[in-house]
Order: C-alpha cells, then sequence, then structure tokens
C-alpha cells in the first residue's frame, strides 16, 4: 500500500526556517524522483523541489537557492530544508513521486506570516 506522510510544519515569521520530512512507504520511495509539492489556497498544487533516486536535484524559481531538498533512501525519508521563508511560501506542502501518483499524503501547514 502507497504511504506519504508529511510533518515539520508550522507558523513561521519572515526569514525563518522550517525543515519538512516525508515517510514514505518503500513501494513508492525506491528507485523514484520524489518531489515536494505545495497548493496555496484558490491556487494549484504545484512542484517545487524534486531529488532523483541518485541525488540530482531541480527546484521552482520561486524557491531556488532558499529551499533544499534531500532524501535517506535507507529511511525512505524525503526531506525539504526551508530558509529565508517568504509570505508567499505560505501553503500546504506535499511530497510524492515525479510525475506524481494519485495517493497523496495529508500534507502539512507551512504558514509565513508576522
Amino acid at each position: 500500500q502507497v504511504q506519504l506522510a508529511e510533518s515539520g510544519g508550522g507558523l513561521v515569521q519572515p526569514g525563518g526556517s522550517l525543515r519538512l520530512s516525508c515517510a514514505a512507504s518503500g513501494s513508492i520511495f525506491r528507485f523514484n524522483t520524489m518531489g515536494w509539492y505545495r497548493q496555496a489556497p484558490g491556487k494549484q498544487r504545484d512542484l517545487v523541489a524534486r531529488i532523483t533516486w541518485g541525488g540530482g536535484t531541480g527546484y521552482a524559481d520561486s524557491v531556488k537557492g532558499r529551499f533544499t531538498i534531500s532524501r535517506d533512501n535507507a529511511k525512505n525519508t524525503l526531506y525539504l530544508q526551508m530558509n529565508g521563508l517568504k509570505p508567499e511560501d505560505t501553503a500546504v506542502y506535499y511530497c510524492n513521486t515525479v510525475p506524481w501518483t494519485p495517493s497523496w499524503g495529508q500534507g502539512t501547514q507551512v504558514t509565513v506570516s508576522s
């Protein structure tokens, strides 16, 4: 069974940092490119960062230089280190494969506000 469980979100002031984690089942994690997506209220869900099984990364222009995606293949866990957070980063963050599968987790809310 495919399982994705995101955690680590919260309320942070502009300029602050958060580290998100995603625990994934082996069936979805192993050998797949994984990504972090986000969805703000009233907007579509967008991919913001991706990482291949071998560690190659890619980022949306909006987060490049501020966010870092990583993975621990032994633990089936995906991470997103977010620095220099801005109010426009406020969204629910999800992990999934790239391209995505229909089995989304519950997401984790990130709110950037003073």
